[in-house]
């Protein structure tokens, strides 16, 4: 099998299973890949964002780093989507709550992505693209939070181009639009598997309110986020009995 060459990615053709993982921080992806897969092997390290690719349950699945923000996001998912014929991205982060009944711990699932980055401009739309998850991902998510007993909320989450917002009101018209948390990537996500008819979600772990003010520590975000990453890797496993058919 030939080797692939992209600016972030270097890898053999076939390195990476059909769904891949994607935490942003790549010692998370480091800690799935120690705990949950056998046989891990690092097959991408450019960068340091390590990806690693082994099995879990008897299927082949990949889990590597994004970074942080959409720029990254969207440079990772399109290159696993068009150079290494991945079929599934789930993105599997943290994020903050912006509703009160979305607390720390809770999984929340991304139906759709809300976002104030320019990223879909690239498409030459004439209107707003609402990015949404592939709804068979998100159908067999949910049923695993439910085997799982997991706290879980599903629903709109807003993908920020902002950290550090110079506007301190700046969340408050999407917390009275019900979204229910905020984070750094999905919307990119969404926006690269729909242009090249690929599948993605994106769940998370709360690890903080932006209602509350509590909050997780680096190295809880870093290990203990573990109910998701199983809720994740059991949707992949499930995801590979569907056909490409059934998958939209």
């Amino acid at each position: 099998m030939s080797l692939v060459t992209t600016p972030h990615i270097n890898a053999e053709k076939d390195a990476f299973g059909k769904t891949v993982l994607m935490p942003g921080d790549p010692l998370r992806s480091k800690f799935i890949a120690e705990n949950f897969l056998e046989n891990a092997v690092l097959v991408n390290n450019i960068r340091g964002i390590q990806g690693y690719t082994g099995t879990y349950k008897g299927t082949k699945i990949s889990v590597m780093a994004s970074g942080m923000g959409m720029p990254t996001i969207g440079i990772y998912s399109y290159e696993l989507f068009h150079f290494f014929d991945v079929d599934n991205i789930m993105r599997i982060g943290s994020t903050g709550a912006m509703q009160a009944e979305v607390k720390i711990r809770d999984i929340v699932f991304g139906m759709g992505a809300c976002t104030n980055s320019n990223y879909a401009s690239q498409y030459g739309l004439n209107g707003t693209f609402a990015p949404i998850a592939s709804y068979a991902l998100l159908k067999e998510a949910i049923a695993q939070a439910e085997r799982a007993g997991a706290r879980y909320h599903v629903g709109n989450i807003l993908s920020s181009d902002v950290f550090y917002n110079d506007d301190d009101a700046a969340n408050e018209g999407w917390q009275k639009m019900g979204v229910l948390c905020v984070e750094m990537e999905a919307a990119a996500l969404y926006m690269n598997a729909a242009r090249c008819g690929k599948n993605a979600l994106a769940m998370f772990t709360v690890s903080d309110s932006l209602v509350t003010g509590e909050a997780t520590t680096a190295e809880e975000r870093q290990n203990s986020f573990t109910q998701m990453m199983e809720i994740a890797l059991n949707t992949a496993v499930n995801i590979e009995t569907v056909s490409d058919h059934d998958i939209i």
